[in-house]
């Protein structure tokens, strides 16, 4: 009878443990969707960057009467990186930006401050 009782308790114990289990990652899940959702702002900012360094980058390459594969030579990365650069699906490193820059004779800030996000 004692052993019965013993295993009855241990039978709980292990249920509430299961039932711990499930809350917490009910509750990391919950937290994980709310950060989510709230960085929502965030993204559309990032993508608004994204999109106003890509027209600086396109906009002084054609200015300058260059090519993107004249542009990709010159800093030895393919055409399509440049490509991609200009259509905001990815942005160049630091230096391939400081090199972008001094290819089109401007200062790196300039393309920086048209990509800077808007105030407020």
């Amino acid at each position: 009878m004692a052993m019965a009782g013993g295993a009855a308790i241990a039978a709980l114990l292990l249920e509430l443990a299961f039932f711990a289990l499930i809350v917490a990652l009910l509750v990391l899940g919950i937290r994980a969707l709310l950060k989510y959702l709230r960085g929502g702002p965030a993204r559309q900012q990032s993508a608004a960057v994204r999109r106003s360094l890509a027209q600086a980058i396109a906009q002084e390459r054609t200015r300058c009467g260059m090519t993107q594969e004249f542009v990709a030579g010159q800093l030895g990365v393919s055409r399509q990186a440049v490509s991609k650069w200009e259509r905001g699906e990815s942005e160049p490193s630091t230096s391939n930006l400081l090199a972008l820059a001094e290819l089109f004779g401007v200062p790196a800030a300039q393309l920086l401050e048209s990509a800077a996000p808007p105030e407020g």
